[in-house]
């Protein structure tokens, strides 16, 4: 009884989550410009109620998503996207 030690033991090594590392499309693109006259693209932006993603979700540049921000604001303002809807996608 001394020499009981509890060894944890695994049947199967424990799983790490490794997690994609985040980027910022328009910069691997080279894109410059957002359009705010392709409601489509602009949509990769949105959640189901038609808010705008953050940039932790998509991974979107500071530069870039004060851009997309812009532009789906504008496209709301012409109504090619919706303010507030139940289901976008």
């Amino acid at each position: 009884m001394a020499n009981d030690k509890k060894e944890i033991r695994y049947l199967n090594p424990p799983t790490v989550e490794v997690r994609k590392k985040k980027y910022c499309r328009f910069k691997k693109a080279g894109i410059k410009y957002v359009d705010y006259k392709d409601p489509e693209f602009l949509k990769k932006f949105l959640n189901e109620q038609g808010k705008i993603l953050p940039r932790r979700i998509t991974g979107t540049s500071l530069k870039f998503q004060r851009k997309v921000a812009k532009a789906i604001k504008r496209a709301r303002s012409l109504a090619l996207l919706p303010y507030v809807t139940d289901l976008l996608k």
